[in-house]
C-alpha cells in the first residue's frame, strides 16, 4: 500500500509560539524577562526538534486499511470499518480523515482516536446512502502526533474503492430471519385468520381428534367404513408481479428517499416473502413504457435477478402512460395474476384520468394499487394554528389527507384493492396485504 508522508504543525505549538510573543512584548515593560523569554524559545524549538525526530525515525511507524461492505444497502445505516496498527513504541494520538463519497455532503468528517504503543484498532462508523448507484471513497488520511503533540505527521494511504448501493439487502436479511423466528408480532406483521377452504386438495385421510369436521369425505367414509377428511394445502405456483411506476409522481422525497426508493426496498423485501410462499415472483417498471422487466418464477436466481434488476432503476419526470401499462399486461400477462402497483395520486382528477385503465386491469387480475400519505401534513394539522395564515394551511393540508381517503374509497367501489400507507411502513404493509390475499384466497 502506497504510503504518503508530510508534516504539519499542531495548534499546540501556535498556542506555545503566541504565549511567548505575548511575553516579548512584556519584555518592552520588564526588561529583565527578556533573556528568560529567548531561554523559553530554545526550550520549545528543542522540544519540536525532538518530536520530529521520534515521529520520523520510524519510516512506517502507523499501518491503516479502510474495510468497506461489497455493497452497501439504500436507506440503511452501513458500517465502515478502519484498521490501524501503531507500530511506535509510544502511544500516539491518531486523527482520521476519510475521504468519503461526495453523495453524503459531509465536508467535517473527523475522528480523533488515541492507540497504544505497539497496539492495533479498530474504528467503526456508520453511513446511510439515500440513492442507488457508485459510491467512490477517495484516501484515507492519517495525522500522527507524539505524546509531546507539537507537530502531526500525515499518512496518506491510496485506499481508493468504488462500492456499488442496492436496494435495502439489510430489510431482506432481517424479514428473511423473521420468517424462521416466533416473534413476527412486534415488528407489525399480522397473524390473518384464514377464511374458509380456498386450497388445493392434497389427498384423503383418516379422521384423527382435532381435524376439521366439516371437510369429512363422506363418500370415502362409507366405503372405508371409518371417518375419512380431505386434506388440502396452500395454494403455490400462483404469479405475483411488481408494479413500479418510475414517473415524477414518485420523485418525491421523505426522509432523503424518494418514493421510488421505497417502493423498490419493498418489493425487493416482498419478492423474498412471495417466494418463500411458493408463489412466483416477478416485476417490471413503467413510465413512458414498460421496462426492467422480470417475468414471474420461483427459480433459485429469481432473487438475485430481481436485485441487479431493481438496482438500475431511474426515477424520470415524465407522466406515466396507464394505456400502454394496461396493453403490455393485456399481452403478456396471460395467466390471472396479482399485480401490486406502486404509485401516487394525490388527487381525486390524478385518479380519475387512470381509472379506465385501472378498472380493465382489474378485471383480467387481482389489482393492488399502493400509495402514499403525505406524512408532512401530519406536522400542520396537529400544529397548534396561531395566525390566520396557518389556519388556511391546516384547511389545505385537512383537504388533501381527505382526498386521499376518498381515493381509497373510489377504488373499492370498482373492487380494486387499495393500501394507503405511510412510506416507511410501507415494506409491513405490502408484507401484511400480500398475507391478507392469500390467506382469504381471492387470487
Amino acid at each position: 500500500m502506497k504510503t504518503l508522508k508530510s508534516l504539519y504543525l499542531n495548534n499546540l505549538f501556535f498556542y506555545l509560539l503566541l504565549g511567548i510573543i505575548g511575553l516579548f512584548v512584556c519584555a518592552f515593560i520588564f526588561p529583565n524577562l527578556y533573556t528568560a523569554v529567548w531561554f523559553l524559545v530554545l526550550i520549545l524549538f528543542g522540544f519540536l526538534s525532538l518530536d520530529i525526530l521520534i515521529l520520523y525515525t520510524n519510516k512506517t511507524g502507523i499501518e491503516a486499511q479502510r474495510i468497506t461492505p461489497e455493497k452497501l444497502s439504500n436507506g440503511d445505516l452501513n458500517t465502515i470499518e478502519i484498521h490501524i496498527e501503531n507500530l511506535y513504541t509510544f502511544p500516539v494520538q491518531v486523527r482520521i480523515i476519510d475521504e468519503i463519497p461526495f453523495q453524503f455532503q459531509i465536508r467535517n468528517f473527523k475522528i480523533n482516536r488515541r492507540i497504544k504503543s505497539s497496539s492495533k484498532d479498530e474504528i467503526q462508523y456508520e453511513l446511510r446512502p439515500t440513492q442507488r448507484g457508485e459510491y467512490f471513497f477517495g484516501n484515507l488520511n492519517l495525522y500522527v502526533s507524539s505524546p509531546l503533540q507539537l507537530i502531526a505527521k500525515r499518512y496518506t494511504f491510496g485506499n481508493e474503492a468504488m462500492v456499488p448501493t442496492y436496494p435495502s439487502y439489510i430489510q431482506l436479511r432481517k424479514y428473511d430471519l423473521m420468517a424462521f423466528s416466533n416473534h413476527l408480532f412486534q415488528y407489525g406483521i399480522k397473524k390473518i385468520r384464514r377464511i374458509g377452504h380456498t386450497m388445493e386438495f392434497e389427498q384423503i385421510k383418516e379422521y384423527v381428534p382435532g381435524d376439521d369436521i366439516r371437510t369429512l369425505n363422506w363418500k370415502a367414509t362409507a366405503k372405508k367404513n371409518s371417518l375419512m377428511i380431505n386434506q388440502f394445502q396452500d395454494e403455490k405456483s400462483q404469479s405475483v408481479y411488481m408494479m413500479i411506476d418510475k414517473g415524477r409522481v414518485m420523485k418525491m422525497p421523505f426522509n432523503g428517499l424518494s418514493l421510488l426508493d421505497y417502493a423498490i426496498n419493498a418489493s425487493l423485501v416482498l419478492s423474498n416473502v412471495i417466494l418463500k410462499k411458493h408463489d412466483k415472483a416477478g416485476l417490471f417498471t413503467f413510465s413512458k413504457k414498460v421496462e426492467n422487466r422480470v417475468v414471474a418464477d420461483k427459480r433459485g436466481s429469481q432473487m438475485q435477478l430481481i436485485l441487479e434488476t431493481l438496482y438500475n432503476v431511474k426515477t424520470n419526470f415524465f407522466e406515466s402512460d396507464y394505456s400502454r401499462l394496461y396493453a403490455d399486461i393485456k399481452k403478456n400477462i396471460n395467466q390471472r395474476s396479482l399485480l401490486i402497483l406502486y404509485t401516487n395520486f394525490e388527487t381525486m382528477d390524478g385518479l380519475h384520468r387512470q381509472l379506465p385503465y385501472l378498472k380493465a386491469i382489474a378485471k383480467s387480475h387481482l389489482l393492488i394499487v399502493v400509495f402514499f400519505t403525505n406524512t408532512e401534513l401530519d406536522n400542520i394539522i396537529y400544529k397548534k394554528s396561531e395566525t390566520v395564515q396557518e389556519i388556511y394551511d391546516k384547511i389545505i393540508a385537512e383537504k388533501f389527507i381527505f382526498e386521499k381517503r376518498l381515493i381509497v374509497a373510489e377504488l373499492k367501489k370498482y373492487g380494486i384493492h387499495s393500501l394507503l400507507t405511510q412510506p416507511e411502513n410501507l415494506t409491513i404493509d405490502s408484507i401484511n396485504k400480500y398475507l391478507e390475499i392469500k390467506a382469504r384466497g381471492i387470487l
